[in-house]
């Protein structure tokens, strides 16, 4: 029997759980010094005079350092057409555009002394007016950058004419805002540093390797082959922990420039000011069809908040306008993009980045369709549908599906979740004038995973004693790579699953990767390790040959044994370690993937709200998530019920907020409502599995799917709730206060004919 398919238990748990993992923060790195920034407190304002009079006469301190001292480069534009003006800075030199802004670095002996001389940095600002609505910062009365002479980073403006809806006997309109969320890994950003002379090593915590590598050379005027990253173990990324943010890159310069080791890691306060934000769009859906249900056409316009630097939001709103149009067969579609800056932490790539934005949209808009025409919202989807003799299937965005079972991924969790009941306990309740009123809420999506293609390096080695080492250009933060990459290598060689090493994270080990990101690791890291293991099989095969005294051709593995032997004489066999002895076994392998893959799913979420309180409790959730072929269903379970916490979470808990001034009012996790298991059920997962034929395992990738699905089921359950009683959107997250303000100002739901 394969150990394909089954629920192996994860490989890295044991020692993550005994003796614990190997952080940057607990790196030994003898005579290291310490790093603290010096942050600016306001949102907007001109640097008047930075004074470290007082700091360098701190016990302890080395160097205190201002934009002056230090020649870095500002951060490469992330698209050529963001404006120059705004270009970030390593360290803010003549305005400060975020609370969190680095203004001055502090190094020293200790810890406990970078920070207290950071203290006593004083610096002069006069403040300027700041601006973190994002509506209000596309009027370009408050510039972040003069210079540019607008707030405008990037657009990608509608095609759509005056007739878009022509044809259309219902047009429904829903304003949505996605609001930003904070990342909140559980290990903060950290980094260390050591330069020998000639040579950079640097420990980062990063979801790239290789891209940290290269952004770390550039920075530095650097040959890549100068730079060494290692990355140990990583607590968690989200997408947030993907580029080389300011604070590392100066990590490493400090450590070239004082011939020193340099370590720093962030508190839980800087990492929620100045690690990146996710989501941050302000969207307007209009969606037109018939009385029948039939959609026809759908314009999003999309607002994007970048913060205060375009960096990796500028290109979010591609993968939302990508995946626009969802499950649907909708003949028009079009989409409005314009990025603003704000006086805000900058938005960077999180879980999904940009297709949740494109599924939340759609789907409440969808909601918002069914209850015009009066039909039930599951009906609505139904007949709209790609059907499944349609794929490979090219959206109006020119996005081509790889394949997909639409319906019958929306089925299932119909049947799962006992669909007929839950409206009729509803009906009830609504019968009986409850004060809990039950919502249910369906989610359809289809996401793209490994966005941009990107090739990905896979190496197997055997060992002269028969175990082996798989090395992999991906970069594990949670997923379980150790264990699916290992499922893998023992299928197809026999080897013990126990008795495989699977090596990433260093660039002197792994010669070159993409990192882990897009849900690409399984369908890109994992074929390229199957290509690996299919070369490194026929090397064994004809050293095998050679020892049997036979043709290759005639030789044959016989994974049960984990061992060769000529085709019909099975008792004369060379195992692993005989083959590996005369030297080394090697293989390595670059898989070119044709083109990305798109997982699909279907989600129902069951909630309780309180009318009288607006507290809502979210009961069940029922999801469908197809990801092609399931390697091992103990992670592809992890990956979904990590997904839908942090889906249900956006929908119900979780908002970044500023002021108007653009001070943090939820920069610590005593005023972000971060939920703990006691606030989420236990979740349902419906097991569906269409493989895609661009790679050879079948695989597409899970790791955002979870999280895409599961926010607007949850957001179409609260309102589906209050339905009833004239609401018609509530904003998210559906807190208390949200729910309460709508149900005040909801009108009484107007009657329909023949009622």
């Amino acid at each position: 029997m394969s150990i394909l398919g089954t629920r192996v238990l994860r490989a890295e748990d044991a020692r993550l759980l005994t003796t614990g993992g190997t952080f940057i923060d607990g790196l030994a790195l003898p005579d290291a010094l310490h790093v603290a920034f010096v942050r600016s407190p306001v949102a907007h304002a001109r640097i008047e005079s930075v004074d470290t009079t007082a700091a360098r006469s701190r016990p302890g301190v080395v160097a205190v350092l201002t934009a002056g001292d230090v020649d870095l480069p500002p951060e490469p534009r992330s698209h050529r057409r963001v404006p120059d003006a705004m270009e970030r800075p390593r360290i803010a030199r003549d305005v400060v555009r975020f609370v969190g802004e680095v203004v001055a670095v502090v190094v020293a002996g200790s810890r406990a002394q970078a920070a207290d001389a950071a203290e006593a940095v004083v610096v002069e600002y006069d403040p300027l007016p700041a601006v973190v609505d994002p509506e209000a910062a596309r009027r370009d009365e408050v510039l972040l950058f003069p210079d540019a002479g607008t707030n405008v980073a990037f657009s990608m403006p509608s095609r759509a004419g005056d007739d878009f809806f022509a044809g259309c006997e219902v047009v429904v309109e829903q304003r949505i805002v996605n609001q930003r969320v904070a990342p909140c890994p559980l290990e903060v950003r950290a980094a260390a540093a050591r330069w020998d002379g000639r040579r950079l090593t640097q420990w980062a915590c990063t979801q790239n390797p290789h891209g940290t590598r290269a952004g770390l050379a550039a920075a530095l005027g650097l040959d890549t082959g100068a730079v060494r990253v290692v990355t140990p173990d990583v607590g968690g990324g989200f997408g947030a922990k993907h580029g080389t943010y300011p604070e590392e890159v100066i990590v490493a310069w400090l450590a070239r420039r004082l011939a020193r080791p340099v370590r720093w890691v962030e508190t839980r306060g800087e990492s929620m000011c100045a690690l990146g934000h996710g989501r941050a769009q302000v969207q307007v859906a209009r969606l037109g069809g018939t009385r029948d249900g039939r959609l026809l056409a759908y314009r999003l316009e999309v607002l994007q908040d970048v913060g205060a630097y375009p960096s990796g939001a500028t290109l979010l709103p591609y993968m939302t306008r990508m995946m626009a149009s969802g499950v649907y067969d909708i003949p028009a579609v079009d989409v409005d993009v314009v990025d603003v800056v704000t006086n805000t932490t900058p938005v960077e790539a999180y879980r999904g980045a940009g297709r949740p934005e494109a599924t939340a949209a759609l789907e409440r808009v969808v909601d918002r369709f069914a209850a015009e025409i009066g039909l039930d919202p599951a009906e609505v989807r139904r007949r709209n549908l790609v059907a499944p003799d349609r794929f490979p299937f090219t959206t109006p965005t020119k996005a081509t599906y790889d394949s997909g079972a639409y319906e019958a991924a929306l089925d299932r969790v119909l049947e799962a979740a006992g669909y007929p009941r839950l409206r009729a306990e509803q009906a009830a309740r609504r019968d009986r004038g409850d004060t809990r009123q039950l919502g249910i809420g369906l989610s359809m999506y289809v996401e793209i995973t490994n966005p941009g293609g990107e090739p990905e390096y896979g190496s197997v080695e055997v060992r002269a004693d028969g175990t082996a080492v798989a090395r992999t250009g991906t970069s594990a933060h949670g997923q379980g790579h150790d264990t699916a990459f290992a499922m893998i290598v023992s299928a197809a060689t026999g080897i013990p699953f126990e008795a495989i090493e699977v090596r990433h994270g260093d660039t002197d080990d792994v010669p070159r990767g993409h990192g882990t990101g897009g849900s690409r690791s399984l369908q890109a890291g994992g074929s390229a390790i199957s290509g690996a293991v299919d070369l490194l099989i026929e090397r064994a095969r004809e050293r095998a040959a050679e020892l049997l005294e036979a043709n290759p051709g005639d030789v044959v593995i016989d994974p049960g044994r984990g061992v060769f032997h000529v085709a019909g004489t099975p008792a004369l066999a060379r195992s692993w370690a005989e083959l590996a002895r005369p030297g080394p076994l090697a293989a390595e392998y670059d898989f070119e993937p044709p083109g990305a893959t798109f997982p699909f799913g279907a989600h129902l979420a069951v909630v309780e709200v309180d009318t009288e309180t607006g507290r809502v409790e979210l009961v069940r959730h029922v999801a469908c998530d197809d990801a092609g072929t399931v390697l091992n269903p103990l992670l592809f379970d992890g990956q979904v019920h990590g997904g839908i916490a942090q889906g249900a979470a956006q929908a119900l808990f979780e908002e970044f907020v500023y002021d108007a001034d653009g001070n943090p009012r939820t920069a610590n996790l005593a005023d972000y409502a971060f939920p703990s298991a006691a606030e989420l059920p236990s979740f349902e997962r419906v097991p569906m599995e269409t493989p895609t034929p661009l790679n050879p395992l079948g695989a597409k990738g899970v790791g955002e799917a979870g999280t895409i699905g599961a926010t607007p089921a949850v957001h179409n359950a609260v309102v589906d709730a209050l339905a009833h009683l004239g609401v018609r959107h509530v904003d998210m997250p559906c807190t208390p206060e949200h729910v309460w303000l709508a149900l005040r100002s909801a009108a009484p739901p107007p009657a329909r004919a023949g009622e």
